[in-house]
């Protein structure tokens, strides 16, 4: 394996093609920032003369983008079938989007070249050679993608590998094998990559496709090999299934390769970059992801939490934090005595073994009841410091009322009777639904004696029907989840009514606001 890989990262083209994507051209000229932020080596910006989307990334992209640590790249296809490479607009639009870098796209398969082109072999050839060469000679530095490569070797290995031949000779500086389809497995790499280094002595790049959940394996392979330069999306963003991971390609490579990929200092920027470009391009990343995911690093069993109570890193692969990511406790019917202990301590809380266990023994009655604190870590706070030395309350329920009118518009009306410190305070409250309402006379309630309640506000809620075959009669569990405008936590509710199981979810949380606050 080479001591060194290019990263080139196809987020803004490639990835765009997934599903459910389209980012406006402001929002890929910040994926670029974060992208050469990263470090990667080439940033594949679009494909100019495709849409005025394109174009006009392209256009903003000469006056507003300075970058430091990565090169953008246009990508485009060779001529047409029959054409000049004189008179093509599409390479034409690849000299006009004014990147020292063009990457295109060329058929390598022969199925594809007779029946989706409708042209010969010999034409195919020509296409290839001569568009890199035209790019060439104007002052561009040419990659070639090899499309269909791997189907196209599995059937006609030498024509596939003709075609090779042809972007080498006219000047391809990297030429790219391309599992466009997605099917290739591991042990379909080495042949066809010893295959190439045998016919030519330009340099190779992978472009993998997640079709048969192997890229980022493929990837490796293919690396392995001698492959230098890797193509790919963060956060396996892509057509289909999507593409070769980065942000697993990257620290699987510089952590546990010992291939310089990305500059050192990023590798811990990796968590934070892939969930800043997650949330421009409107696309989540999986919780369970390795490495980016928010759960790759998040310990539930007991036998797991109480070995990393006791020494560090027992159940994980890498240190969290050499992406960027942190380890999280889950709080679960399966956790031991030990995660309530450390979470005590690491609060301050005066909790000793005997409470703990008793807790832990609460928690497994109220999640076999439907509870769920692995989303409701305010709920297991609550419970914590409930089961601590020296906590009270700081308001009790005495009663609740709520009436809902519907006369060609729906509103409702929550009564509240509260005890706050020595006092009962009784107020009323409309809102737009049950759960607002009860939030407003909650509010109404507290803020006289505890005005920090202004600066909390309630940003999710969801309910969950736990007994379907009940029907209307079935349990309820209410998740909300509350901030204070620089943290968040979710506090959780079960019962048959859900206006009880709101409430319960609903206090929690402003509860738990205020304590933290140091009420």
């Amino acid at each position: 394996m080479n001591k060194t890989a290019e990263i080139y990262d196809t987020t803004l083209r490639d990835g765009t093609q997934a599903e459910g994507l389209s980012p406006t051209v402001g929002e890929k000229l910040r994926v670029v920032h974060l992208l050469d932020e990263l470090g990667v080596h080439f940033i594949e910006g679009g494909w100019p003369g495709a849409n005025p989307k394109d174009d006009e990334f392209f256009a903003r992209a000469r006056q507003e983008l300075k970058l430091g640590r990565s090169k953008l790249v246009a990508f485009g296809s060779t001529r047409r079938p029959r054409g000049s490479v004189g008179g093509d607009a599409q390479l034409q639009a690849l000299l006009a989007a004014e990147t020292d870098f063009i990457c295109i796209v060329g058929k390598s398969w022969d199925r594809h070249v007779t029946e989706a082109l409708k042209t010969s072999l010999e034409e195919g050839l020509d296409m290839v050679g001569e568009s890199i060469t035209f790019l060439s000679d104007r002052g561009k530095r040419v990659f070639f993608d090899a499309e269909h490569f791997f189907d196209g070797f599995g059937r006609n290995p030498e024509y596939a590998l003709s075609v090779i031949e042809t972007a080498a000779r006219a000047g391809a500086e990297r030429v790219v094998l391309c599992d466009t389809n997605g099917g290739a497995l591991p042990h379909d790499i080495a042949p066809a990559v010893e295959s190439v280094k045998a016919r030519i002595d330009a340099a190779l790049g992978v472009h993998f496709h997640n079709d048969s959940d192997c890229a980022v394996a493929n990837s490796l392979t293919a690396l392995s090999l001698g492959v230098h330069q890797v193509q790919g999306c963060i956060n396996g963003y892509g057509e289909r299934t999507g593409n070769a991971d980065l942000c697993s390609v990257i620290p699987n490579l510089s952590l546990k390769s010992g291939v310089e990929t990305i500059p050192s200092d990023s590798l811990s920027r990796l968590y934070p970059i892939a969930q800043q470009i997650a949330e421009i391009l409107g696309a989540p990343i999986d919780a369970r992801r390795p490495y980016v995911g928010a759960s790759a690093f998040a310990h539930k069993g007991g036998l797991h939490t109480s070995g990393l109570a006791r020494l560090e890193g027992a159940y994980e692969h890498i240190s969290p934090g050499a992406v960027g990511n942190s380890a999280r406790m889950l709080f679960s019917e399966l956790m031991g005595r030990t995660t309530v202990l450390t979470v005590a301590r690491e609060k301050g809380w005066d909790l000793d073994p005997a409470r703990a266990q008793a807790l832990v023994d609460q928690v497994k009655q109220l999640e076999h009841a439907g509870y769920q604190f692995e989303a409701a870590d305010g709920s297991f706070e609550m419970l914590v410091r409930r089961a601590a030395a020296g906590h009270e309350d700081l308001f009790r329920l005495e009663g609740l009322s709520v009436n809902i009118q519907a006369n060609g518009e729906v509103t409702a009306k929550a009564h509240l009777s509260l005890t706050v410190g020595d006092e009962t305070v009784e107020v009323s409250a409309e809102g737009d639904g049950p759960v607002n309402a009860m939030d407003q006379a909650l509010r109404s309630a507290l803020q006289e004696t505890y005005p920090e309640v202004k600066r909390l506000r309630l940003t999710d809620y969801k309910v969950r029907d736990l007994d379907s075959s009940d029907g209307t009669a079935a349990r309820v569990r209410v998740l909300i989840e509350t901030t204070n405008g620089e943290s968040s936590w979710g506090t959780v509710g079960v019962h048959q009514n859900i206006i009880e199981a709101s409430w319960q979810a609903l206090s929690e949380g402003i509860m738990l606001g205020l304590l933290r606050a140091g009420v």
